[in-house]
């Protein structure tokens, strides 16, 4: 079976989130299965100039450009694995993220941008490559003849474009109504993906459920609603060849399940050093790797940083985002000097060193699809703190006094929208903290959990295979 996987983002080369960690990801996975997997990107300056060798595999006419786009074929550096690649300069070879100009603000012809990306993959189920025909678009979103699958990684962003738009995408007139790309009188490419494909997956179980709900729907629930028969929620994974305390670079000692102790204290010693936290070994270490927005709840952190402090805890922050959130904890981390350590950005090793250092690590999101954050830190020994929303309520089991007592907790949870539930959860993680012998049996289970990519590719596969039964091995 062939699959044309469709992502703008691919960990380490483009990264904007954790996108890019799951089409590094989950290929390689689905490979595994007995999947003929490949990627189709733009052509990004971080992939052509990381990419030896690109092949010419066609130059088509498209209605995007007045010269025919140029469309190449790589392996991708190190591995066997092959990546098409949309070369239109003009579209891609801009600074900035994937989607956004230097200052942040949208590129204003984005969609033009990702007009031209998906109709490069519609081509190429066309046979646009004689030697390679995809049997399935796996797509974030796409569109074509062939089934579609469309996986929706977060439902906030929605990429609604005005009206006017509309007849630059070569679209039929007639897509654009309630029963194709029209939402709310704007032209929304993850309407269309929601509404085109045959089948529709999101990345936890928690969030197919959410989104069905207009709390968590942002106008497209009644849609999901309609169509819940062909939506399934999969759990994303951990690319373990990155996230591995057992062989893991960035630390100080390697550590595994049983050896967490002396290789956490001896990361929690380099990360305070590293902060200018004050190096006591006693001290709750409360960790967070996240953008600064909204979403994220980081202003709940904000609202329950002085009793944090006060109660001998301390913070490492890694992040970056919304300005005032930014300035916030820039301004909290001059008030607490030795107490909290913030830095603004993302380094890669940090993030690293702050899963291994903390003890805890707080994910108090408004919503969270699936989240990565909290996967990487039961790996590496940080018992995850989070609000009991989508992926966050599939993978964490809170230290209830039933848990506790059943040998299941690996972590914290709560449920309210407001810094004093965020502050209970913290309190039960301070007290608990202080149980030496509990905690640590907790780090151990927490450590021991197996979310690999493997059980994740079986359930992608076996969706490919109801949408291709005639291929079915």
């Amino acid at each position: 079976m062939r699959v044309l996987y469709i992502t703008a983002e691919l960990y380490p080369w483009v990264k904007s989130g954790g996108l890019g960690d799951v089409a590094a990801a989950l290929p390689p996975a689905l490979i595994d299965e007995g999947i003929d997997v490949r990627l189709l990107l733009p052509g990004f300056a971080g992939f052509l100039d990381a990419f030896p060798g690109i092949t010419d595999i066609a130059r088509l006419a498209t209605p995007f450009a007045g010269e025919r786009v140029r469309v190449g074929l790589a392996r991708l550096p190190g591995t066997e694995r092959l990546a098409y690649l949309v070369d239109h300069p003009v579209f891609y070879d801009r600074p900035g993220s994937p989607y956004a100009s230097p200052d942040g603000s949208d590129w204003p012809d984005n969609h033009r941008r990702f007009g031209l990306f998906g109709w490069i993959a519609a081509e190429l189920a066309r046979g646009a490559d004689p030697s390679w025909r995809p049997d399935i678009l796996h797509g974030h979103p796409a569109e074509g003849r062939i089934p579609t699958l469309f996986t929706v990684h977060n439902l906030a962003y929605r990429g609604p474009f005005p009206v006017a738009v509309f007849p630059e995408l070569a679209l039929p007139s007639e897509f654009f109504s309630i029963d194709g790309v029209e939402f709310f009188g704007m032209v929304s490419f993850i309407k269309a993906g929601l509404f085109y494909s045959d089948r529709l997956t999101t990345v936890s179980p928690s969030y197919a459920r959410e989104i069905q709900t207009p709390a968590f729907g942002w106008g497209l629930d009644g849609l999901l609603r309609a169509r819940a028969g062909v939506l399934t929620g999969i759990l994303n994974g951990v690319d373990t060849r990155v996230w591995d305390p057992r062989h893991d670079a960035v630390l100080p000692r390697p550590y595994e399940a049983e050896t967490a102790v002396a290789g956490k204290e001896a990361a929690k010693a380099v990360l305070q050093r590293r902060l200018g936290l004050e190096p006591i070994e006693a001290a709750p270490l409360f960790g967070g790797v996240s953008r600064l927005t909204p979403q994220k709840g980081l202003d709940l952190v904000l609202g329950v940083l002085p009793d944090l402090v006060a109660g001998g805890g301390q913070l490492a922050l890694l992040g970056a985002g919304d300005g005032d959130l930014e300035h916030a904890f820039t301004a909290a981390a001059e008030r607490h000097r030795g107490r909290v350590g913030v830095t603004i950005g993302y380094d890669e090793s940090l993030a690293h060193l702050i899963y291994a250092g903390s003890d805890v690590v707080l994910v108090p999101s408004r919503f969270e699809p699936c989240g990565l954050t909290q996967l990487y830190a039961l790996r590496y020994g940080a018992l995850p703190l989070v609000r009991r929303v989508g992926g966050l309520a599939d993978t964490v089991v809170d230290a209830s006094a039933t848990n506790l007592a059943d040998g299941v907790a690996t972590g914290f949870a709560f449920d309210d929208d407001h810094p004093s539930a965020l502050m209970s959860a913290l309190g039960r993680a301070g007290a608990l903290f202080r149980e030496w012998e509990i905690w640590q049996r907790m780090v151990r289970r927490a450590m021991t959990r197996d979310f690999g990519w493997a059980a994740a590719a079986r359930q992608y596969a076996a969706v490919y295979r109801s949408l291709r039964p005639d291929l079915m091995r």
